[in-house]
């Protein structure tokens, strides 16, 4: 891959110049060098941002799609997001064509923001708003989040991003666990609903960062023309897809992972449903209590998801990148999900289940996170926003439909808590299998780019 001309420029000084104040600050997060700290800064908040916001919207989700349907529904309604995706990851593709990345960045996040507004008009008339809802959630995760991880693989070079993606990890990991915690204090004090008035606000302020980190970037490469490129025409995410082994092979990660993951999901969904509907009944009566309870029992959750996996950001991640490598480093996940989902087997729990996903998913988000968000780095910037949006929305939401299709063959035959978990334990081991191919195609991509050992 040929970097772009903003990551050359920051990358080129031989040999690494003599690191700052604020370098020496973030040197145990991240090896960040002068002249990298202010644009690092910046993403590093934007990702903050984001994954509040996200989180927000995430638990108000979960309230709305839990409360009105049941764990069942949100499993099916993963099966939409796919469908719409079909169509709205080509349109992304024509549009990135059309406008540079700044532009993308700004008009696509401001829309997902005017989208909340819609939403709590609809609440405000007293609409049901939870399979909706919970459809577009699942798109704005996928395609805005993708949409900001591929702007940052495009503004530093591969080795760059090796060294300063752990730092906006630790910005996405905190974000997470700060928005989750504040959503439960909110859920307690206001109501769901308001939740969504502060998802847009955030959704402003990270395009405001997000383009101060461009600008910062752009005049520190000393050209003025790299804001202004705009991706070539070309092929399709999803032809580049077809037509690239290792962008198949990403594809094929994020596909079998979420299927693992969302299959967990279900099992701790159905548990929490269960407790709320034993705890308050379920006629509509105790809708509102379910609600609550289901909003903070997520919150506690997602709090305790979040903070690990920030901990793990903040002192593992680039420590196992330094020692072992992005290839490597795409095993980790895989073993502790095989190990957590071979205890499940043997003795399912809610308490076990709760402490599993737990683990799994804290890892994910971090670890597990920045490691799929740096196989991006060797590749071309088409592919960084193309394909990748492509496969962070459409194959993730088809592992959704997948799983959907496993729950629904589940409730038909009345596969037990310890069934899923085997299914599960098959997944993993084509996870690994996966795994082992992008390990190989990693390394020899990153070796003929010219990158370091990966």
């Amino acid at each position: 891959m040929a970097a772009t001309p903003a990551s050359v420029a920051l990358d080129s000084a031989q040999p690494v110049p003599e690191r700052g104040l604020i370098e020496r600050l973030l040197s145990p997060v991240a090896d960040v060098r002068r002249g990298e700290a202010t644009s690092a800064l910046l993403m590093t908040g934007a990702m903050f941002l984001l994954l509040s916001g996200y989180y927000l919207l995430k638990t108000a989700r979960e309230g709305f799609i839990l409360s009105e349907g049941g764990a069942e529904v949100k499993s099916y309604s993963s099966a939409g997001q796919a469908l719409l995706l079909l169509v709205l990851v080509p349109a992304y593709g024509a549009f990135a064509s059309r406008v540079n990345r700044v532009q993308l960045i700004q008009w696509v996040t401001l829309f997902f923001a005017s989208n909340l507004v819609l939403f709590l008009m609809a609440i405000g008339a007293g609409l049901r708003v939870g399979i909706v809802f919970f459809l577009w959630v699942g798109i704005f995760n996928v395609m805005v989040i993708a949409q900001f991880w591929g702007f940052a693989a495009d503004l530093y070079s591969q080795e760059q991003g090796k060294r300063l993606f752990p730092l906006l990890g630790v910005g996405a990991s905190l974000g997470a666990w700060v928005g989750s915690i504040r959503a439960g204090q909110l859920v307690k004090s206001v109501g769901t609903s308001r939740l969504l008035v502060g998802g847009a606000v955030v959704l402003v302020f990270c395009v405001l960062l997000a383009r101060l980190a461009d600008r910062v970037t752009v005049r520190g490469a000393k050209s003025k023309q790299v804001d202004e490129q705009k991706l070539e025409d070309g092929p399709t995410g999803f032809r580049m897809l077809l037509s690239d082994r290792y962008l198949g092979l990403i594809a094929l990660l994020v596909l079998v992972l979420n299927v693992v993951n969302t299959s967990g999901e279900y099992l701790f969904g159905k548990y929490v449903v269960d407790a709320a509907t034993a705890a308050y009944g379920a006629d509509a009566a105790g809708q509102a209590a379910r609600e609550q309870f289901i909003s903070e029992t997520y919150s506690s959750y997602f709090g305790y998801v979040n903070l690990i996996g920030f901990l793990l950001q903040m002192f593992v991640v680039s420590r196992v990148f330094k020692v072992l490598g992005v290839a490597r480093a795409l095993f980790i996940h895989p073993i502790v999900a095989l190990v957590g989902y071979i205890g499940m087997v043997s003795a399912p729990s809610f308490e076990f289940i709760r402490w599993l996903k737990i683990a799994d998913n804290s890892i994910d988000y971090s670890l597990g996170n920045t490691t799929k968000q740096a196989l991006w780095l060797p590749t071309s910037r088409e592919a960084k926003y193309k394909a990748k949006q492509a496969v962070d929305s459409f194959f993730q939401r088809a592992g959704d439909v997948l799983q959907a299709g496993i729950v629904y063959s589940g409730e038909l035959t009345a596969l037990s808590i310890g069934g899923f978990a085997a299914l599960n334990i098959i997944f993993v081991a084509g996870w690994l299998g996966v795994a082992g191919g992008l390990n190989r195609r990693l390394r020899a991509r990153a070796g003929s780019s010219g990158g370091n050992e990966w």
